[in-house]
């Protein structure tokens, strides 16, 4: 039957329809798309008009070959979106679509990500198949109440004697691990992995060579270190946004099972990288540099993502977190690392003149502290330490005059104590990768050196 056969009474019904169904969908944001395109790319940034869409929000790029390229909107100039995708661009040209799609990312969690290793989209990166999510949770995590937060209150056993001995770790503890390139410190960080008493270790491998990804899988973690582990890895060959954002997920993923009242190891290797990541999406967007090449945004986003670890507010859970910062050329005041040791629960410096000696690990005991140790341990540890410390420090500063022969013995008697004690101060600070020394014997063989109300008073 044609239109102009159809009743009028039935005709206005008909209209009526359509034009409700029209109003419901203007009423429902979900179901309109405002589609802009796409007016120029510099780098990495894209720039689109005709659309808008929120700080954080994700959009969709089209390409002619119909080929889509998630982007996230990192900020906006009158009319234009600044974008950053974060897949490969290759083949986009000008006057693509751009659709906003309503959705922010998020961190698809659930217990089924222990042992698996995923990218910074938390897809699967071992060949394993899908990954079944039962949960997903803001990428930016969630603000804590800072009078809510549980005290550190318990020591944490990392395996590492010079560690547990003098720079105590508490449990919910954040710690940088300082370092140049070369001295140790995926050693390091390998052997806290494996001996740091933790009911599940989340690893994030953020911006560091490829190849490192499956060396730290299978000769660092195992299959039996990788059955209570999740591998966030995202080398730094991929877009800087998608950097950031393997960070944030692997911190979500950590407070996850922080909730569900488990003891977390997070570490993030490296907090640098993260980093340089933001720097480069700033610089994208024209954000003006601040410190050496920083923009001011950089300063804010590292806290953003550091106070998110630590003890919870229910449930006992907590996040023990070490960081890993790279200080170009072993410049301990480099902006990062500056910024860094302000907002962390101390810092292990490792030295490169301790590495070409080949004392391992590398930790400079002189340069590092752990803020938590003295609510973690006995007036008789802490003796202990501070003695070892003292005599440690005496040594190094007269190391010069006594290597040439320049120190008559007899001279100083604190001089002459360092003297005759480095040799166990030395030995007590090395260990083999393949040893663990538990926290219990770390105490025990500091006291040993140092056995209460027997500490030497220098002068």
């Amino acid at each position: 039957m044609r239109q102009n056969e159809i009743p009028q009474s039935e005709r206005s019904d008909i209209w009526a329809e359509r034009i409700s169904k029209s109003h419901t969908r203007l009423g429902d944001s979900r179901g309109l798309a405002l589609e802009g395109k796409l007016t120029r790319m510099v780098g990495l940034t894209l720039e689109a008009v005709g659309c808008r869409a929120a700080i954080g929000g994700q959009c969709e790029v089209i390409g002619s070959d119909n080929r889509s390229i998630e982007a996230e909107v990192v900020g906006f100039s009158g009319e234009s979106l600044y974008l950053m995708p974060t897949g490969d661009i290759q083949g986009l040209e000008q006057g693509a679509r751009v659709v906003p799609t309503g959705r922010v990312c998020e961190a698809a969690v659930s217990d089924y990500l222990l042992g698996r290793v995923i990218d910074g989209a938390g897809m699967p990166l071992d060949g394993k198949g899908p990954i079944h999510t039962d949960a997903r949770l803001p990428l930016t995590g969630k603000t804590f109440n800072p009078l809510a937060r549980s005290p550190i209150r318990e020591p944490l056993d990392v395996g590492v004697r010079a560690i547990n001995a003098l720079l105590s770790v508490g449990r919910g503890q954040r710690l940088g691990l300082f370092s140049g390139s070369g001295v140790g410190k995926s050693v390091l960080l390998g052997m806290m992995t494996k001996y740091t008493d933790a009911d599940i270790t989340v690893v994030a491998l953020i911006g560091e060579r490829g190849r490192e990804v499956k060396e730290f899988v299978e000769n660092i973690l195992g299959e039996d270190g990788m059955a209570r582990a999740v591998v966030v890895a995202v080398p730094a060959d991929h877009p800087p946004l998608r950097r950031m954002h393997g960070a944030m997920l692997a911190t979500s993923i950590a407070e996850y099972f922080r909730d569900k009242g488990l003891k977390v190891l997070l570490l993030m290797d490296s907090l640098t990288r993260f980093a340089q990541a933001q720097r480069e999406i700033a610089l994208a967007i024209h954000e003006p540099p601040a410190t050496k090449g920083y923009p001011p945004s950089v300063f804010a986003k590292l806290p953003q993502l550091v106070e998110r670890a630590g003890n919870g507010d229910h449930g006992g859970g907590s996040i023990t977190a070490f960081y890993t910062v790279l200080t170009e050329g072993d410049d301990q005041n480099d902006p990062i690392a500056d910024a860094a040791r302000a907002i962390l629960d101390g810092h292990i410096v490792l030295s490169r003149k301790l590495a070409e000696r080949g004392h391992y690990p590398a930790i400079d005991i002189e340069a590092s502290i752990s803020r938590a140790m003295n609510d973690i341990t006995s007036h008789e540890h802490q003796d202990a330490a501070r003695s070892f410390k003292q005599l440690y420090s005496i040594y190094q500063q007269n190391r010069d005059l006594i290597n040439v022969g320049a120190y008559e013995k007899g001279s100083d008697e604190s001089i002459d104590a360092a003297i005759d004690a480095i040799p166990l101060l030395d030995e007590f600070l090395r260990q083999q990768m393949r040893n663990s020394v538990p926290l219990a014997q770390s105490m025990q063989d500091l006291l040993t050196l140092f056995p209460p109300m027997t500490e030497m008073t220098v002068t």
